[in-house]
């Protein structure tokens, strides 16, 4: 015997936004940017300035970096709740909130690292540089080489 009670039909699930590839592929990518600069910045601080330089290669080049990662991050992290009733109002809090948090560890950074002997401030802020243009051109080349779709079915 079948119910005579009828069963509410449940909608289909929203499929993934056609970004997510590109964004865990940015992802990767800035990673291993991320992680090469590091090693030239610590190499090139370490030639210049000794330890100080060091520190302030390694420093520099991974808060840029992290910094970026956050963003792209947290718009693939979004992009998970894209079968929620309220996606829009999900996405766009948790991009602004990484944006917020963004700020604020950078002020904090910069306060708590300024005038530090072991940290040559010099380095640290051209690894910040050279991390910001690297993650610039990297996203850059990767949407310009991604096929994602111009018209969508919603």
């Amino acid at each position: 015997m079948s119910d005579p009670t009828p069963q509410a039909e449940q909608p289909a699930p929203r499929p993934m936004p056609a970004s997510q590839p590109v964004l865990l592929k940015a992802l990767r990518w800035g990673l291993v940017v991320t992680v090469g600069l590091m090693i030239v910045f610590a190499v090139l601080g370490l030639l210049v300035s000794g330890q100080p330089g060091l520190w302030g290669g390694v420093i520099g080049t991974a808060l840029g970096g992290v910094f970026l990662l956050m963003t792209v991050g947290s718009i693939a992290f979004a992009n998970r709740f894209v079968e929620s009733d309220s996606y829009i109002v999900a996405f766009f809090g948790i991009v602004l909130g990484s944006w917020v948090l963004k700020f604020i560890a950078f002020i904090v950074a910069v306060v708590l690292l300024r005038d530090q002997p072991w940290l040559d401030t010099r380095i640290l802020f051209f690894g910040v540089i050279a991390s910001v243009i690297a993650s610039l051109a990297l996203d850059v080349l990767i949407i310009a080489k991604s096929r994602i779709p111009v018209v969508s079915d919603r």
